[in-house]
């Protein structure tokens, strides 16, 4: 019995070291008041994006939900008006999937919303399911839809600066390797649809990347975060309904929940002072270190050139990143029953020494700054 009882003992120690030190996420504690601010969650009908948009809306901001299926949205944005207080929670429809959605997506959003602080790419696959695509459906919901709403988001960003895009990310990312030649070819079977979404993830942080290198000096500021170890929709969406119950206990316990998943996006988000570290990776809400691979300055270019042309970017629309252009005109809101406040200075919404001034863009090759430590959640 006493054997027993040290065994039992010994195993719920270790489990609370596992608990505490791997699976329970340290909370973000940045900005307290968003009001004014406009925020775009996407994937955040569930799990992670839910919880990310929740503590958006509390804090005041006004929040668009960005889903592919509308019921689900709708269901989502009437429960975190409910959840957070906040009216201003709207479902907008955005299918990552389809090029065609996204820019139906960033058109009804740029006529409608006069301003985007908070940019959060969330939305997320990590299979294919039953759906035959004849192009790569993991890189283009992950990383390729993401990468086109930003470019035709960017008038709106720079216009609202200072600001932020997040794109979430993982771990898998070490495992990735972009083999160019087939960046966009079909994925069949389970083993090439761990390294595509791996390749994805790659794709993620080398798009944050990139991104701080072409928006250097627009106040425009972007950041890849790992949510780490999550039990969400995107874990077991693609296991065989009979195993189901049996992972459900084992992911209560070893994988965190959506909210504690959401707080290193919301730190990249809302956190004062990590403008100088735009473009790096964070996990626990603390910068990381990546791999080679991941800060390969030469193939986050080369994948940006590829991005353009899978996502249909034609030379005309480079306005966004050319020196002398300006961002159209924001118009007005869609609905005089949602008002939006004037806008904050730079000063109100990220106390920080980067200026928001000077929208000119650098095109030497820059280096992402390693020289802040950020301070812990």
């Amino acid at each position: 019995m006493e054997a027993l009882l040290l065994g039992v003992g010994l195993l719920l120690g270790a489990y609370v070291l596992v608990y505490y030190n791997l699976v329970k996420a340290p909370p973000c504690r940045g900005l307290a008041s968003l009001r004014g601010r406009t925020a775009v969650v996407t994937g955040a009908n569930s799990g992670i994006g839910k919880m990310t948009a929740l503590e958006l809306a509390r804090r005041g901001a006004r929040v668009v939900l960005a889903c592919r299926s509308r019921e689900r949205g709708e269901a989502a944005a009437f429960d975190l008006r409910q959840e957070s207080g906040n009216n201003e929670v709207i479902f907008m429809t955005l299918d990552l999937a389809s090029l065609a959605s996204v820019r139906a997506f960033a058109t009804v959003f740029l006529s409608s919303e006069p301003r985007l602080d908070i940019l959060i790419h969330n939305a997320g696959i990590s299979s294919c399911g039953r759906t035959r695509e004849p192009f790569n459906l993991l890189l283009r919901v992950n990383h390729i839809g993401p990468f086109l709403l930003t470019h035709l988001l960017l008038p709106r960003l720079k216009t609202s600066a200072p600001s932020r895009v997040v794109v979430v990310s993982s771990a898998a990312h070490r495992r990735g390797r972009l083999d160019f030649t087939r960046l966009d070819r079909p994925v069949v079977g389970w083993r090439q649809e761990l390294r595509a979404y791996a390749d994805s993830k790659l794709a993620n942080v080398l798009f944050a990347r990139e991104l701080a290198t072409q928006l250097e000096g627009t106040g425009v500021t972007c950041y890849a975060a790992h949510p780490g170890p999550v039990n969400s929709e995107l874990f077991l969406r693609h296991v065989p309904g009979w195993l189901r119950p049996l992972l459900r206990p084992l992911a209560w316990l070893v994988l965190r929940a959506p909210r504690g998943g959401a707080q290193t996006p919301l730190y990249c988000a809302l956190q004062e002072g990590i403008e100088p570290l735009s473009g790096r990776y964070f996990a626990n809400c603390h910068v990381e270190e990546v791999l080679p691979v991941a800060r390969d300055d030469r193939a986050a270019h080369r994948l940006w050139e590829a991005s353009r042309k899978l996502a249909g970017l034609g030379p005309g629309e480079d306005a966004e990143f050319d020196e002398d252009s300006q961002p159209e005109d924001p118009g007005t809101p869609s609905s005089p029953s949602s008002p939006h406040p004037e806008g904050p200075t730079a000063s109100e919404l990220y106390p920080s020494p980067q200026s928001s001034t000077g929208r000119s863009t650098v095109t030497r090759r820059i280096p992402v700054k390693d020289e802040l430590e950020p301070q812990a959640c």
